[in-house]
Order: C-alpha cells, then sequence, then structure tokens
C-alpha cells in the first residue's frame, strides 16, 4: 500500500485528474453542443472512443512527465520540499525511470492510433511534448524564462489537441457545409479563449513557484528568474500577466453580457476575477516561501474556476 500511495503522489495525481476534467468538460461542454449532426457523417470524425483515447494519452504522457520531473530534481526537492520526496526514498531511482518509460511509451502508441483515426498531426505533437518534458527536467526547468514557457505551453495543449482531434486537415483539404465551417471556427474561438487562459495562468504560477524554491534551486546553481533578476523583478512580472489575464477577462465578460449570460459573468467576476486581484494583492506583500505556497495554491483554485466555466457554453448552448 505505501508504494502505490507514493507511486501516485509521484505521478501527482491530483493533476492528472485535472487535465481529465478539462478534457471532458472541453468535450462534453463545447465540442459536442457546438459541432453540428452534419459533421459525424465525415470520415475520422472525432468519436467518443477517440475522446477518451486522446484524454488516456494526455493523462499518461503526463504522469511520465512528473516522475522524470521528480527523478531529476531530487536533490533540489530535498531542500524545497523534503516531506513530498519519492524518488530514492520510497521508490528507487531505477524504477522511476522505468515507470517513466512505461506511462510515456504507452501515451505516445496511443497516440498514434488517435492519429491514425483523426488528425496525423496529434501523435507528431504529443511526441513533441514528452520531449520537452525531458528536456524540461533536465535542461530548460533550471534556466530563465524558458521552462515557465514549456510548462505553460504544454497546459494549453491539453485542450488545444482535442481542437486538433476534432481533424482539421480534412476541413482544410475537402470543402464541406457551411455549418460545418461555421462551427470548426466557434470551436476554434473557445479553444483559443481557454487555452489563452491555461497558459497565462500557468506562466505566472510557474514564476510563483520558482520563487517559492528560489533557496533550493539557488544552492544547485539554477538561473531561474528570480535566481537571474531577482524575487522583485520576478514579481512583477506575475503582477504584470495577472494584470493582462485580469484586463482579458473583463472583455470577454462585456461581450458575454450582449448575449444575456448574466450568470456567468457573476461566476467569473466572483470566482475568476476578484481571486486574481486577491492574488495581486498578496502578491504585492508576500515575503516568505509559505505565503508564494499559498498563493500557488489560490492560482490553482483560480484555473480549476476558469475550467469549470465551460458548463455555462453548455447550458447556454
Amino acid at each position: 500500500m505505501k508504494l502505490i500511495a507514493a507511486f501516485f503522489r509521484l505521478v501527482r495525481w491530483p493533476n492528472l485528474v485535472f487535465i481529465a476534467l478539462t478534457q471532458m468538460l472541453f468535450y462534453y461542454c463545447i465540442i459536442v453542443p457546438v459541432l453540428p449532426p452534419s459533421y459525424y457523417s465525415l470520415p475520422h470524425h472525432i468519436t467518443i472512443k477517440i475522446f477518451y483515447l486522446t484524454m488516456a494519452a494526455s493523462v499518461l504522457i503526463a504522469a511520465g512527465g512528473y516522475i522524470i520531473n521528480d527523478y531529476f530534481d531530487v536533490n533540489i526537492d530535498q531542500v524545497n520540499k523534503p516531506e513530498k520526496v519519492v524518488v530514492e526514498k520510497i521508490i528507487n531511482r531505477r524504477w522511476a525511470i522505468f515507470l517513466h518509460l512505461i506511462l510515456t511509451t504507452a501515451g505516445v502508441i496511443i497516440s498514434f492510433y488517435v492519429a491514425a483515426h483523426s488528425n496525423k498531426l496529434i501523435f507528431l505533437l504529443n511526441v513533441v511534448c514528452t520531449l520537452l518534458l525531458w528536456l524540461y527536467s533536465t535542461t530548460f526547468k533550471k534556466k530563465l524564462l524558458s521552462g515557465n514557457i514549456i510548462i505553460s505551453l504544454l497546459t494549453a495543449w491539453t485542450i488545444l489537441v482535442l481542437y486538433f482531434a476534432v481533424n482539421i486537415t480534412n476541413l482544410i483539404t475537402i470543402s464541406y457545409a457551411s455549418e460545418i465551417e461555421a462551427a470548426v471556427r466557434r470551436l476554434f474561438k473557445y479553444a483559443i479563449l481557454y487555452a489563452g487562459f491555461a497558459f497565462i495562468i500557468s506562466l505566472v504560477r510557474e514564476v510563483i513557484k520558482d520563487i517559492e524554491d528560489v533557496q533550493g534551486d539557488e544552492r544547485y546553481n539554477c538561473t531561474t528568474m528570480p535566481i537571474v533578476w531577482g524575487i522583485p523583478a520576478s514579481k512583477v512580472f506575475a503582477a504584470v500577466w495577472i494584470i493582462v489575464l485580469i484586463s482579458a477577462l473583463a472583455i470577454v465578460q462585456f461581450y458575454v453580457l450582449q448575449l444575456g449570460w448574466w450568470l456567468s459573468a457573476l461566476y467569473c467576476f466572483v470566482l475568476i476575477i476578484v481571486p486574481l486581484v486577491w492574488v495581486l494583492k498578496k502578491l504585492y506583500e508576500a515575503q516568505e516561501s509559505k505565503q508564494y505556497h499559498q498563493l500557488s495554491s489560490a492560482i490553482k483554485l483560480v484555473m480549476l474556476s476558469g475550467i469549470l466555466s465551460m458548463i455555462f457554453l453548455w447550458m447556454y448552448s
């Protein structure tokens, strides 16, 4: 039981559940209501089977990425969060790399099947994701901004992969009914909206996590933003992106109100915008590692609120 519990801690099971929830909401609340019945007569259209396999591939690749990250971060984690260390403490390094290879390979194989039955780019881009996760863990995580951007892009990809699974290549090469083209354009807007939200809020969280972990990173010669630019400049960087996100959300709500979606706008204001303003205020005041950890947790809750807002698109569809 101890090994099983350690395995689930190693793969960050709450984050995997979050990925699965995000993709399920995007599929059932956006893709299914948006696509017209005529779409499903197309060759290689997205089916429930393809959706769940796409989700499985995303979860497996992410799980493998978390393992390889901990594999290379053992020394740093023993300084930053010794109570959460699993590799070497409970699961030895050999087993960790074996588990990484099994999960990642399974994810890539499933991606190949999905690509063969929908959009061939999915296999290529998921392979790129696995390479980026490896390079992030070995190199880019310790570098200025590059690691933060990689993780933010991978977070956005969990949504964009479903847009690709709708099989955009067919829609580009063949002329289809205007209702399908209009639906795909609408789907693209929603994908960009949520992927953009995921990218920005993930970028902010990664920078705050770097500030939280600065002690261990500094000891092992990392060149993260707080170490190179200093903590005050890193806080300004994060704050600017929070302001950008709040502004973008306010603009979106202006258009939402034009549609008469008052409940959706109220939800966004109370559970996304107000908490982001609170994070902005607390970020200015934060001085200790514990405070930055609390901010990181708060941002994760805002991410959850943002993803759950997809339910309103289903309600109003």
